[in-house]
């Protein structure tokens, strides 16, 4: 039976009250996520490669992406995974604060419309069918389900399948880490042919897995693939950014 209308909001408001909720990031009352935090957030600013999304002194693209083919059309990032973001995340991601959905995913939706692509559905990335039980929830798919009311797309959740378990890229460098998810990605799912799709991802780091997933919903007929996260890790040292282009 479905819950009675609104149902979902009077129990959110009971929980508030017995529960006051307190930012994760600086323990001020009255919301999960306060204003000052948010401003606080260190915001990946232009000029950027129009393919990792990573920052740039001059041109286009930077060099690694200059000289390696990508399945994907390009990543945006909202933020970079430091301070009160990446406490923020660690606490959506691993401790159940799934409140933290809606306030995340305005930020994603912020960052989209300032440069919207041509995108027509949405796919949260999966989770591996043991991880996802150890877990309890999906925080990608919980983004994606929030992103798409916001910006209006469909979310096409299960589209996208984890075939294996992999090693935590944690520690990986970036060519361990695409090796570490090749093949670790599927999809068997025809909703996706001929879709322009906006992958969601909570952190992108190489963009490995990214474009892992990518190339999965490619060769199931996707006519092109972008992702959206909500943090990226800075450059690794050494990154060459500028390209002479």
């Amino acid at each position: 039976m479905n819950p009675v209308p609104g149902w979902h909001k009077a129990k959110d408001a009971v929980l508030n009250l017995v529960f006051p909720p307190r930012c994760v990031g600086c323990d001020r009352g009255g919301d999960w996520l306060c204003r000052e935090c948010i401003a606080g957030f260190e915001y990946v600013q232009p000029p950027v490669c129009s393919l990792c999304g990573r920052p740039l002194t001059r041109g286009s693209h930077c060099n690694p992406c200059s000289s390696r083919a990508s399945p994907l059309l390009g990543i945006r990032a909202v933020a970079y995974l430091a301070g009160t973001l990446r406490q923020a995340i660690h606490r959506f991601k691993y401790k159940g604060t799934q409140v933290l959905a809606p306030h995340f995913a305005e930020l994603l939706a912020q960052t989209w419309r300032r440069a919207p692509a041509d995108t027509s559905v949405i796919v949260p990335v999966p989770l591996h069918p043991e991880r996802l039980r150890q877990r309890g929830y999906n925080q990608s798919a919980l983004l994606g389900r929030e992103l798409g009311k916001r910006i209006g797309l469909p979310v096409l959740e299960g589209s996208l399948l984890r075939l294996r378990s992999t090693r935590p890229q944690v520690g990986l460098g970036t060519e361990e880490r695409r090796r570490n998810v090749q093949g670790a990605f599927g999809c068997r799912d025809d909703r996706v042919a001929n879709e322009d799709v906006l992958l969601v991802d909570d952190v992108c780091t190489t963009g490995a897995t990214l474009g892992a997933c990518a190339q999965a919903l490619l060769d199931q007929g996707a006519g092109s693939a972008w992702a959206l996260v909500l943090a990226r890790e800075r450059a690794p040292t050494g990154f060459s950014a500028p390209a002479n282009d």
